[in-house]
């Protein structure tokens, strides 16, 4: 589906991703693990056109995306919720709603089946979405990508700072999307996030990656965790 291969993207004079490699199928999930630099946030940037890569290739469906402008890349159903949430602070639920309806030209349908997988936000359509909790503005940035419909849905560390209950819903989110037929290629810290719900591992170190595991081999053996992550937890 999304097939990823041999990008090589630099920041200015600093070569960031060196002939990178991954590819997630439709209902599957795929996590990028590496320490903090390793290159993951570039390579969820260099999926959405907003990194040009010098060379490689990044496809959907066989539809190569780096040829398109970055706007173009949403239409073509990939949702990208980065680090940070990046909200429209001073808009309401609602209105940050919207703005991922516009994206693909979508309308009320699409929002109700999303306040579905979110109920909590219902209750907070009026509220403007700075003045939410950490776990709910995860939940709208979450809602609002996926008012685009994507076929394929990027996440950046969605679960960094919140509480326990907080995580496990949005674990849970990732779960029921999966079986809904979204592939989601995930960038995680925490160890103990991923095993749940993550399908296959894509070890990051330096911009290269360097194994692909299935996430079955990581439950009772953390030693490529300790190798690329340097914790086991």
């Amino acid at each position: 589906m999304l097939e990823v291969k041999d990008i090589n993207a630099w920041y200015g004079d600093v070569h960031i991703l060196r002939d990178l490699s991954l590819s997630v199928d439709a209902g599957e999930v795929l996590c990028m693990l590496g320490r903090n630099g390793a290159g993951k946030t570039t390579a969820l940037k260099a999926i959405m056109g907003l990194v040009k890569p010098r060379s490689g290739s990044i496809a959907l469906d066989g539809v190569e995306l780096t040829e398109l402008p970055a706007y173009r890349v949403p239409k073509q159903g990939i949702a990208y919720v980065p680090q940070g949430r990046r909200l429209f602070a001073e808009l309401s639920v609602a209105e940050n709603l919207e703005i991922g309806l516009m994206a693909r030209d979508k309308g009320r349908d699409t929002r109700d089946r999303v306040l579905d997988l979110f109920p909590v936000l219902r209750e907070r359509l009026k509220q403007r979405s700075g003045t939410l909790s950490g776990g709910e503005q995860q939940m709208l940035a979450m809602a609002r990508a996926l008012c685009l419909e994507p076929r394929v849905l990027l996440l950046d560390e969605p679960t960094e700072g919140l509480m326990p209950s907080m995580i496990a819903a949005i674990r849970d989110s990732v779960s029921r999307l999966r079986r809904q037929g979204v592939a989601i290629v995930l960038v995680e810290q925490r160890v103990d996030a991923v095993l749940p719900v993550a399908d296959r591992v894509a070890f990051i170190e330096n911009g290269c990656t360097r194994d692909t595991v299935a996430v079955e081999a990581l439950h009772g053996d953390l030693s490529l965790v300790h190798k690329y992550v340097g914790v086991g937890r």
